[in-house]
């Protein structure tokens, strides 16, 4: 990728990662919104998510730009390609941040389950961890570090059949707490979803640096793996 090394291509990839971080922090504070019923904090991520659709439209503008002015060779134009594709995946990322803020938008003076609302934490800050070490890799192309993101994901999917049996048992409990549980699995399946997009980066990732198309979500791939943390 040395013929690409160019200013306009490191501006790329720069807005490509910074954008990932932004994501992450409205990650954080959808979370960190929904556990306070924090309904300000909310709207305040639902706002952002209209910096990150802007963001990733400048992004494709700045790929196609790039590809049409600088006529890229086959290694450099997959790398504005892989660009170009990831940044759908940090937009919708950032559309799931939103959908959590919604919901505490939405709750109104819904008894809290407070077991389950330090597991959604957790499983939040291991979402961020996983994406933090994904764009590390994909800023460097560094295929290993892509593969051990990408196993993190395992964790992420056991957290959320934790969580989801935690609300059946307290379901089953207090009756009054169904129209928390059914937010709580929602917010927890959307962190789920979040980590499959981070798989998808890490795929991204081995594309740009190798041109090999992989398959990652080792708990789509093979369910048992993700038993075997539960067991």
């Amino acid at each position: 990728m040395k013929s690409l090394f160019s200013d306009e291509f490191h501006h790329l990839q720069q807005s490509f990662v910074d954008m990932g971080k932004d994501v992450s922090r409205q990650i954080q504070m959808a979370i960190e919104a929904f556990i306070t019923h924090d309904k300000s904090a909310a709207q305040s991520v639902i706002s952002a998510d209209q910096t990150t659709n802007h963001d990733s439209i400048d992004l494709e503008r700045m790929a196609l730009e790039l590809m049409a002015l600088k006529q890229p060779v086959a290694n450099d134009f997959r790398a504005v390609i892989t660009i170009l594709k990831a940044s759908s995946d940090l937009e919708r990322m950032g559309d799931h941040a939103t959908s959590i803020s919604w919901e505490t938008v939405r709750l109104n003076g819904h008894p809290q389950i407070p077991t389950v609302n330090t597991a959604l934490k957790d499983m939040s800050q291991q979402v961020q961890n996983m994406l933090t070490e994904t764009l590390a890799a994909f800023n460097t192309d560094d295929v290993v570090k892509a593969r051990q993101a990408a196993k993190l994901d395992l964790q992420i999917d056991a957290a959320y059949v934790r969580i989801r049996h935690q609300l059946t048992a307290a379901a089953k409990q207090d009756a009054s707490v169904i129209p928390t549980s059914e937010s709580d699995l929602l917010v927890a399946r959307l962190l789920e979803r979040i980590g499959d997009h981070v798989v998808n980066l890490n795929e991204a990732t081995i594309y740009q640096a190798t041109g090999e198309m992989v398959e990652l979500n080792l708990g789509k791939r093979q369910p048992g793996l993700v038993q075997d943390l539960l067991n």
